[in-house]
């Protein structure tokens, strides 16, 4: 039985976590269906992708039985199992589509490391978000380090990674981490109501933001300046804001669809 699969929603994809005996720790199921989540995500259709953790959890991070085979291993060997998760963080910071997390429960760890990686978080009220590797006497990957420094407080990254605290769904919401709150059993809602927001939009002009507002946190303000320039002087020439200009002027709702630029 696979421990993650995905579904297919037409203009939307779900990536299940299926492993909710394991509270849905890492497996190669659930590397795979990223994967393969990321490549459907390429075709114009599709305006979002989400990931949910099934019964209750949405990931619980890697497998401490697993990596404890994995001391024996040479160094470029535990490499190269690491950069196996890395791969699967480019691929969603680097989709040209937003990626949406439905915490149910909690996520841990490289979960952790995989909801924040994307661009929007909906987390079940008393959800508890973690990233406890210090207790087991390891250091986190998968961009935990960077990606909460950027949506957190120094103290409060520093409580939760050396320390190895956990922080709840509604002290990240009122910190701006966690865009919604939902009640437990209804974080797929929430996600989907985030993703029919996106499927109304425009394709393109999402893509291109989601690419600006990731380089910002690693590109001097010269230089984005720039990259805002031009994304700009491009965009606007585009089947979008002709639309979108022309929606405002005559005072209609925009209809972005077939419009796509990327």
């Amino acid at each position: 039985m696979s421990l993650a699969h995905i579904e297919d929603r037409g203009d939307r994809i779900v990536v299940v976590n299926d492993n909710p005996t394991r509270r849905n720790a890492l497996s190669e199921d659930f590397y795979r269906a990223i994967e393969d989540a990321a490549r459907l995500a390429l075709e114009p259709r599709i305006t979002s992708v989400t990931l949910w953790g099934a019964g209750g959890f949405f990931c619980s991070g890697g497998d401490l039985t697993l990596l404890a085979t994995r001391r024996e291993l040479p160094e470029a060997g535990r490499r190269e199992r690491i950069e196996a998760l890395h791969d699967l963080v480019r691929a969603i910071r680097g989709s040209a589509v937003p990626w949406i997390a439905a915490i149910e429960g909690g996520a841990a760890g490289a979960g952790a490391s995989l909801a924040f990686a994307c661009d929007f978080l909906v987390a079940s009220e008393g959800a508890r978000v973690s990233g406890a590797y210090v207790r087991a006497g390891l250091t986190p990957d998968g961009g935990l380090t960077a990606s909460l420094a950027a949506a957190l407080p120094r103290a409060l990254v520093s409580e939760m990674l050396i320390l190895g605290d956990a922080l709840s769904a509604e002290r990240l919401a009122e910190l701006g981490a966690v865009n919604a709150l939902a009640a437990p059993g209804a974080t797929l809602d929430g996600a989907m109501g985030i993703a029919d927001r996106l499927a109304r939009g425009p394709r393109g002009a999402q893509g291109t933001i989601k690419e600006l507002v990731h380089a910002a946190a690693t590109t001097s303000f010269a230089d984005q300046l720039d990259a805002e320039r031009d994304a700009m002087a491009r965009s606007i020439a585009g089947d979008e804001a002709g639309e979108g200009i022309g929606a405002f002027l005559d005072k209609r709702r925009p209809d972005f669809a077939g419009r796509g630029q990327r």
